[in-house]
């Protein structure tokens, strides 16, 4: 069947006007002022856009699809991710990977997951690997898995400056590097490195070490958390001023903001000050990783699950909190990641693009609608694309 979204003013991410957009077997099959559904073959589906903004799905590019956490025993492992939690933040695209737990949790685990997100209806992909150098892999090498598996982008979350690493030597970090890199030029992939960082002392700097020499250009990684603390945050700027990517975590524990965390609309608009192109910035939600909670007097009172709502969440504040432009706002949730990671027909509307849309109130950023492969996933705040075991 056909979708027919008429009269919604189109963010492509950039502005486009007024614009009516039909979809057909997943894809975008045409972008105008005006489309008459009776000149159309077939059955016509209608939904009427006006007054509103249509944007990009969402892409959410790092997931702990299967569950994370357990640092606090196995009790605090975290659940799998339910794709319904997606589609209500305007989430059409997910990568996902392992964290912490590299052991109970294997890669095979997670690609099992990202083919069943995509029976879903989801657009998945995943990356090889956990916190620990050498990385969990499933042909035995990290090269060989991101050319031959195809949901396999890239490497990651690989740790560094964080007391629950492997402690990965620079020469390590390069090997790991290389591989991903070569594995990405063979099959056309990114082969981009995701880099967990933590809050040591260190920061970026096993990243800045592992570039001086010239030899692997900083856009094969990706660090993330780079919103963390501000001397995270810092450094990170230093390193995308130089040319590299970095990544703003929208999951948080509201008390870490009064002990140096920032927000990551804060981070999208102090970024942007700094000069940082929008191009090297995007925003992840660390989706159903564990975030500790804490009492008024610092002591640990549980865990909460990272959600990929903090997407939608971050996106409004940027715009009504932070005063970023609608179309400014978008691109590190869309275009941005799009293109740091070459997830070819994502971030875009454009006719051959897949047709993964949003539909949203630009006055108070309230989610409307979300269209997953020209499937109407979700519509006037109820979802209608579940998992097979969601009641």
């Amino acid at each position: 069947m056909l979708l027919l979204v008429k009269n919604a003013t189109v963010y492509a991410p950039e502005p486009r006007g007024v614009q009516d957009i039909l979809t057909g077997g997943g894809k975008i099959l045409a972008l105008a002022p005006r489309i008459d559904p009776a000149q159309l073959p077939g059955e016509v589906e209608v939904l009427d856009g006006d007054g509103l903004a249509a944007a990009p799905g969402f892409i959410d590019a790092h997931v702990h699809i299967i569950g994370g956490g357990g640092e606090g025993g196995y009790a605090t492992r975290t659940p799998e991710l339910a794709v319904s939690s997606c589609f209500a933040a305007g989430v059409t695209t997910v990568v996902g990977t392992l964290g912490t737990d590299g052991v109970a949790r294997s890669m095979e685990a997670l690609l099992a997951k990202t083919y069943a997100l995509r029976e879903e209806g989801l657009s998945a992909f995943c990356y090889t690997g956990s916190y620990r150098v050498p990385p969990r892999t499933i042909t035995g090498d990290a090269m060989k898995d991101i050319m031959f598996i195809e949901p396999i982008i890239g490497v990651g979350e690989t740790a560094i400056s964080d007391h629950r690493s492997s402690a990965p030597t620079v020469q390590e970090l390069a090997r790991l590097a290389t591989e991903a890199r070569l594995g990405g030029m063979l099959s056309g992939k990114a082969g981009i490195v995701n880099f967990h960082i933590g809050d040591a002392k260190a920061a970026l700097t096993p990243l800045e070490e592992l570039v001086r020499p010239g030899e692997i250009p900083r856009s094969q990684f990706l660090p993330t958390h780079c919103n963390r603390s501000a001397a995270v945050f810092a450094a990170a700027l230093a390193w995308a001023r130089a040319g590299g990517y970095i990544d703003f975590t929208t999951s948080t524990v509201p008390g870490f903001r009064e002990h140096d965390e920032l927000s990551a609309a804060c981070a999208l608009r102090r970024a942007l000050e700094a000069g940082i192109p929008l191009e090297r910035l995007s925003c992840t939600s660390d989706g159903q990783g564990s975030l500790p909670r804490f009492d008024e007097n610092g002591a640990f009172a549980g865990l909460g699950i990272g959600t990929s709502a903090s997407l939608l969440q971050t996106f409004r504040e940027a715009i009504l909190g932070e005063g970023l432009a609608f179309d400014v706002a978008l691109r590190p949730f869309t275009s941005s990641p799009a293109a740091m990671l070459k997830l070819r027909g994502k971030g875009g509307l454009a006719v051959g693009a897949d047709a993964d849309i949003i539909l949203i109130d630009p006055r108070d950023c309230r989610l409307e609608t979300v269209i997953a492969g020209g499937r109407l996933a979700m519509h006037g705040g109820d979802v209608r694309m579940k998992g097979r075991f969601e009641a």
